[in-house]
C-alpha cells in the first residue's frame, strides 16, 4: 500500500477493485472506524455487516447491526452491482426507513476500495467522499494495518480526521441480545442523538 502520489480531490475517480470475489466477501465484517454517520447511534457499539449472497447470485442479502445502551439495533437491505457488465466493485445498497415499518427506499454507494488478498480487511468508501469504513474479519486489527488503510484512504481524497474508532467487545455479542423494535434509535438518530 505504498503512497500512489498527491492525495485526489473530491469528485476525482477513485481507485476501485477490480475483479472482486463476491463469494469471498460475504460473511461478516466487523467496523474498525468509520465517518459517523445520520443513522447509526452515536454511543454505538461492536458495530458489524453480515453480507449472505441470494440464490439469484446476483444479490446480496445485507445485515447491519450495532449496540446502543445494552440493546441491539440493526437494519436489513440488499446490495447489487450498480453496473452489472462492468469489473469494478462498485455496489448499490438499499434499505427501507424506519427500519421498523419500510416504505421508504433509500438508495447508497458502496465502493470496495481496497481487500486484502486473503480477505480479512477492507476499505470501503462512496464517490462523495462522505462515507467510509475500515472493516475487518475480527473485532480487532493490527495497528500498521490500520494505519496503512488511513493512509490509502487520504491518497483517496478523503478527509480522515472525521475517522472515528468504533469500539469493539471481545468476544463480540451474540444477534439474539435485546433488541430495539420499536425503531426509537432512528427517531433519535434523526435529531443526532
Amino acid at each position: 500500500m505504498a503512497a500512489e502520489g498527491a492525495a485526489k480531490k473530491s469528485g476525482e475517480q477513485m481507485t476501485v477493485v477490480r475483479g472482486l470475489d463476491v463469494a469471498r466477501y460475504m460473511g461478516r465484517w466487523y467496523e474498525i472506524a468509520s465517518f459517523p454517520t445520520f443513522f447509526q447511534p452515536r454511543d454505538g457499539r461492536n458495530t458489524r455487516a453480515t453480507y449472505r449472497l441470494l440464490e439469484d447470485g446476483a444479490t446480496v442479502h445485507v445485515l447491519n447491526e450495532t449496540w446502543s445502551k445494552g440493546k441491539r439495533d440493526y437494519i436489513e437491505g440488499t446490495a447489487y452491482k450498480a453496473d452489472p457488465s462492468s469489473d469494478e466493485a462498485k455496489l448499490k445498497v438499499k434499505f427501507y426507513l424506519p427500519p421498523f415499518l419500510p416504505i421508504i427506499p433509500v438508495v447508497g454507494d458502496y465502493w470496495v476500495l481496497y481487500v486484502d488478498d486473503d480477505y480479512q480487511y477492507a476499505l470501503v468508501g462512496e464517490p462523495r467522499r462522505k462515507s467510509l469504513w475500515i472493516l475487518c474479519r475480527k473485532t480487532s486489527i493490527d495497528e500498521e494495518v490500520y494505519n496503512q488503510l488511513v493512509e490509502r484512504a487520504k491518497e483517496e481524497g478523503y478527509d480522515v480526521s472525521k475517522l472515528h474508532r468504533t469500539p469493539q467487545d471481545d468476544p463480540p455479542p451474540e444477534s439474539d441480545a435485546p433488541t430495539d423494535t420499536k425503531g426509537i434509535w432512528w427517531f433519535k438518530s434523526l435529531f443526532g442523538k
